[in-house]
């Protein structure tokens, strides 16, 4: 089996409630977090797969359509490509916040469903995000989390941000294969 990791997207990859955007409902509004290409680039060198996984209620919310969701997605892909970073696959829940749905982050299902079609196993694989229900969906799905922020009780580690993360899961990956 493979290991991935699983990243959020809004305030791990790209910035959000800025100053320079609130939300991101269309590409030009992507800004890459400081240091996040060359932290992808390392998970890139450890693990099979690297996904994002996030909730974007903004489309049930009637704030921008799925397809301009897409349009972000591939451009976020495009400009990480060019640094040498790659996304292996983007998956998302569009539902309103408190709609219920299964996919909705804490619920695990976008992450279990990443998993089954590519074969991940989960126990050599990593969620890392910036809210509490990132965290629970990593260990609904039985996975190591890593906080990015100052901290989180139920993340086994945090970070304030992608590029020590980063650090640290390639540091904790090669101390686990060691034994």
């Amino acid at each position: 089996m493979k290991k991935a990791v699983f990243l959020d997207r809004d305030g791990v990859i790209n910035e959000v409630l800025t100053e320079r955007v609130k939300f991101v409902n269309e590409p030009t509004q992507l800004y890459l977090l400081p240091g996040v290409a060359e932290a992808i680039k390392q998970l890139n060198t450890v693990f099979d797969y690297v996904f994002v996984v996030t909730n974007q209620g903004g489309v049930g919310l009637g704030y921008m359509k799925e397809s301009q969701l897409i349009k972000i997605h591939d451009h976020m892909k495009k400009v990480l490509r060019q640094e040498g970073a790659i996304i292996d696959d983007v998956v998302y829940c569009p539902h309103k916040p408190k709609a219920g749905c299964a996919c909705r982050k804490p619920n695990s299902q976008l992450i279990d469903n990443l998993a089954k079609k590519y074969n991940v196993n989960p126990a050599l694989s990593y969620m890392v995000g910036d809210t509490d229900t990132d965290i629970v969906a990593g260990k609904k799905a039985r996975m190591k989390t890593v906080f990015i922020g100052n901290s989180d009780p139920l993340a086994d580690a945090a970070f304030p941000n992608l590029q020590g993360a980063a650090e640290w899961i390639c540091r904790d990956v090669a101390q686990s294969e060691k034994l």
